[in-house]
């Protein structure tokens, strides 16, 4: 599942927030299930799934990078992508 982005995602992640950067669907999930500052929404149930199924080979990581930037600006956390 730790397969790499072309392009990195930047989050502010934590408490108190301080700027991550996430380059792989691992990362992502990991990300997603530890340190989102949102428990429920629709873009990080979207994203949780996209990037299980990049680990079961039926999408691609771009998919996931995508759905996550979604996610992170459902959660108002997107620095940059």
């Amino acid at each position: 599942m730790n397969v790499p982005w072309k392009t990195p995602v930047t989050l502010m992640l934590g408490e108190p927030p301080a700027e991550t950067v996430v380059a792989t669907t691992q990362a992502a999930a990991w990300a997603m299930i530890e340190d989102w500052p949102i428990e429920d929404g629709t873009a990080l149930d979207r994203a949780l799934a996209i990037v299980a199924a990049v680990d079961a080979g039926k999408r691609k990581p771009e998919e996931a990078r995508e759905a996550f930037v979604a996610a992170a600006q459902e959660a108002g956390i997107l620095v940059g992508s």
